[in-house]
């Protein structure tokens, strides 16, 4: 196994700082509000839409790759709902071959969730190995990484205030990121509910 160098593992540590702090958010989600808070906190939520309407969101693998059949969930912990949609694509075959995953998380009903996730998305640092960034696309907010060894990008998008968009890729230049995002019909995204 070869041994990563101090700046892929400060950009390996980044990237655990921004999935631990939307981590740490859903437990707080899960709990009720204080006393004579939970009119306000009820309110200031939406329902998810079902994940059955967020499927034929995700593209259609390029040729030359093959698309695994969507899959999707909408719970309920509580008060707090979720739905999800993801689908994995593959170009070839074998343990070295291009791949990319693409994810909708439906966050309507979880303000704070969103809020906590948009708060670690300021970080910028450039390495030999790698980036992390803020970007905004079409005037979407959102944040993107990438690491040189392994080809290793990820692009988060919040469309709408409620859908994060995540986009991950394998084996492919940090360029891909964009063509796979060009894929998506954010715009129908966005009218979803």
């Amino acid at each position: 196994m070869k041994k990563q160098s101090p700046a892929s593992s400060s950009l390996h540590v980044r990237f655990a700082q921004l999935v631990c702090c939307a981590l740490l958010a859903l437990p707080v989600l899960a709990q009720p509000p204080p006393p004579g808070e939970a009119a306000s906190a009820t309110a200031s939520r939406g329902n998810v839409v079902d994940y059955r309407k967020l499927l034929p969101l995700l593209p259609e693998p390029p040729a030359g790759w093959k698309g695994e059949d969507p899959e999707g969930s909408t719970e309920e912990l509580d008060e707090t709902q979720l739905s999800t949609a993801h689908r994995d694509y593959q170009k070839g075959e074998g343990e070295s071959a291009p791949t990319t995953s693409i994810s909708i998380l439906d966050s309507a009903a979880n303000p704070e969730y969103v809020e906590s996730t948009q708060a670690a998305w300021n970080i910028t640092e450039t390495t030999s190995d790698g980036y992390t960034k803020p970007v905004t696309i079409d005037g979407i907010p959102g944040f993107e990484t990438f690491e040189n060894e392994g080809k290793h990008g990820t692009l988060w998008l919040l469309v709408a205030k409620r859908y994060f968009l995540q986009i991950e890729t394998t084996g492919q230049d940090a360029n891909e990121l964009q063509e796979w995002l060009m894929r998506m019909d954010l715009k129908k995204l966005a009218a979803e509910k």
